[in-house]
């Protein structure tokens, strides 16, 4: 028996019906780090209350969560938190200054760092951000879906490793080849409260989650697929049987879209704009898997018009069946409020014709649905 728990579909409904498989009459659109600081609105938020008080105060968490919904026009909203609260919730002192980034003071570099870290219980030391997904959904009232999320556990590590964000990571990395079985055992504690935090997650009402591997990029080939996707997966693998769709978004990972599909058995996969849709479809090719991406967040710089063409050229390559389209990375912070909305315009006015959704429907069997908008 399921242990998901039972929930009235949103009335836009775009997006869970795209992770499904079914056949739609345009992508859904969201952005990641839609809530942020490119919205006036969240910055006069932000003036108030530094980044952490905001994260742990479920009433602002859910005002700048909203915010994009009415103000750009998005088809799902995302719920405001940061992926680092996991290691503080395990015991780990995080600082997010102005202008400094995220620390940890303390970082994790013996085996005695990682027995100080306790277990993670999310009703707990997470449940600010359990509210934050319950006053959310409440708020939302059914327009549209509600998207969790979590650090993956190899991102969660590098930073718990380094004790702060870098370019290499190389003080993290020198653990997986110094000190492979610490490296291990902290990944694994990791995957373990990553995969109760999204369990968490939809228990209070999140219709979507996503694990973000920030820095998949930051490992070669033989490295992810030992200290990365596997932990990636266990955590993905705790979400199984809940009946909600889970988005395995991995930037700097695309050589290993189809590796990280197969090992998650995610319902989409994220693509960044490295990689061209036609790319990533052929190496998903034969699984059923959406696409989620892939616009370079820096084309919002551009006029509105070329955004527009640039996002009809994103959606007509990756075809009608399982695409959301999004950016390849999260919106950059001077990003002009028009061209956020002028990018999710786009994707609302799309319309595939009725020859495209006919061959897109039989592709995808015959209990696909066409769904209006």
């Amino acid at each position: 028996m399921s242990d998901a728990p039972l929930v009235t579909p949103p009335a836009n409904d775009l997006l869970l019906r795209a992770l499904r498989g079914e056949v739609v009459e345009r992508p859904p659109v969201w952005m990641l780090r839609q809530a942020g600081r490119y919205l006036p609105e969240y910055r006069a938020v932000r003036a108030k209350s530094d980044f952490l008080t905001m994260c742990r105060t479920p009433e602002l968490a859910v005002e700048v969560t909203l915010q994009p919904l009415d103000l750009v026009g998005v088809d799902a909203a995302i719920i405001f938190s940061d992926i680092l609260v996991v290691p503080e919730a395990m015991g780990m002192h995080l600082t997010l200054d102005e202008g400094v980034g995220p620390q940890f003071p303390s970082p994790v570099r013996t085996m005695a760092d990682l027995d100080r870290l306790r277990a993670v219980d999310p009703e707990d030391s997470l449940k600010y951000m359990l509210d934050g997904i319950r006053l959310a959904r409440r708020e939302i009232n059914g327009r549209v879906p509600l998207i969790g999320f979590a650090g993956s556990p190899w991102t969660l590590a590098a930073y718990m490793i380094e004790g702060k964000g870098t370019k290499q990571f190389a003080v993290a990395k020198k653990m997986l080849f110094e000190q492979p079985a610490l490296a291990h055992a902290l990944l694994d504690k990791l995957a373990t409260a990553v995969g109760d935090f999204l369990v968490a997650q939809i228990k209070a009402g999140a219709q979507v989650v996503q694990p973000f591997e920030s820095w998949a990029g930051a490992l070669g080939p033989e490295e992810y697929r030992t200290f990365a996707l596997p932990y990636m997966a266990k955590a993905a693998s705790r979400v199984r049987g809940m009946g909600v769709p889970l988005i395995a978004f991995c930037p700097g990972g695309g050589w290993a879209l189809r590796e990280i599909a197969e090992a998650t058995q995610a319902d989409a996969v994220g693509v960044d704009w490295h990689a061209t849709p036609q790319h990533a479809r052929a190496m998903c090719a034969g699984m059923n898997v959406a696409m989620q991406g892939n616009l370079d967040p820096c084309a919002l710089y551009a006029p509105p018009a070329e955004i527009r063409r640039r996002t009809h050229d994103m959606i007509a390559a990756f075809g009608p069946l399982g695409h959301i389209a999004n950016l390849g990375h999260g919106i950059l912070p001077d990003v002009p409020v028009a061209h956020a909305r002028a990018f999710v315009d786009a994707v609302k006015e799309w319309r595939w014709t009725e020859e495209a959704l006919a061959a897109a429907s039989a592709s995808s069997g015959a209990h696909a649905q066409l769904v209006g908008v």
